[in-house]
């Protein structure tokens, strides 16, 4: 049983440590969505070198003469320019007019003035998660030392299970709030922010990865906890019925040949004092704890 419990107890912790790591790579990042934005090619400027795509030249000096849409659509030249986006919690970055470099600002900016109440939550959120997931992650570690009584681990695994699943809560809030967020950004937005085609990136995936993660770690802590007080009860139990029994072996004077038929384990008869006077011994469930402690170390 021990080798069972510490096999539960690293598996639960591998999971919390990946679940950690994906969340502060999916935080931390701009990628949670991306996308191309629609828009038109500005003058070129300066002095002419090689043809520039991302641009558009008219040989007048009149940038309003009438002519100009006539001449773009005669050369067969196209007007409109496709620039990538990519966006995050934290900030938003779109390619540059000559399609070499990112610039960037807050995402807070772009969502609508009304609605940053949900992206603050979403953030307020993300916060909560990765702290809970650190504390459960934490704990679990603290729960190996060799250092604590068995009561005292019991308690430590018990409260790391309660934190993961507690964050894990919180990440699939703040993921469904960005997602909110952004959808209300796309629709109400500035316009000169506002996506044509968009679609979640490898952030927005690993984030919910970090999620699935994270549960699969509270639900193996929470299964290791269940099972030693299952075991522990069931244990208990036969103790006290088999003491029960050999207790009325010996009101009923039965010769001690017999005695083995209601026999303890070695190792309870090593904690276990009989009385032969009739009086039932004391046997109590921290007792019970402590020796079947041993076990499961």
């Amino acid at each position: 049983m021990g080798i069972q419990h510490a096999q539960r107890a690293s598996l639960a912790l591998i999971f919390n440590y990946v679940a950690f790591a994906m969340a502060i790579s999916a935080v931390t990042t701009s990628y949670w969505c991306e996308g191309t934005r629609k828009v038109a090619k500005p003058f070129c400027t300066g002095p002419v070198r090689v043809k520039q795509s991302y641009c558009i030249r008219f040989n007048s000096s009149n940038i309003n003469d009438t002519r100009l849409v006539q001449y773009i659509y005669e050369t067969g030249e196209e007007k409109f320019l496709m620039r990538k986006f990519h966006a995050g919690i934290w900030f938003s970055c779109e390619q540059t007019v000559d399609l070499i470099g990112f610039s960037c600002r807050k995402f807070l900016e772009i969502t609508p003035d009304h609605q940053r109440g949900v992206l603050w939550l979403c953030i307020v959120a993300e916060c909560l998660y990765i702290a809970l997931l650190f504390t459960g992650g934490a704990l679990m570690v603290i729960e190996m030392c060799p250092c604590f009584n068995m009561i005292n681990r019991l308690k430590l695994s018990a409260f790391a299970a309660l934190c993961t699943a507690l964050s894990g809560l919180f990440g699939m809030v703040a993921h469904m709030m960005f997602t909110t967020a952004f959808q209300l950004a796309v629709s109400m937005g500035p316009e000169d922010w506002r996506p044509k085609t968009w679609d979640y990136s490898w952030s927005y995936f690993l984030a919910w990865g970090s999620f699935g993660t994270c549960m699969g770690s509270a639900v193996t802590a929470l299964n290791r906890y269940t099972k030693t007080i299952i075991e522990f009860k069931f244990k208990q139990r036969t103790i006290e019925k088999k003491m029960r029994i050999k207790q009325k072996i010996l009101e009923l004077d039965v010769p001690e040949d017999l005695w083995y038929i209601t026999s303890l384990p070695k190792k309870a008869d090593q904690h276990t004092v009989l009385s032969v006077n009739g009086i039932e011994p004391s046997f109590n469930n921290s007792t019970l704890l402590d020796y079947e402690g041993r076990e499961y170390c």
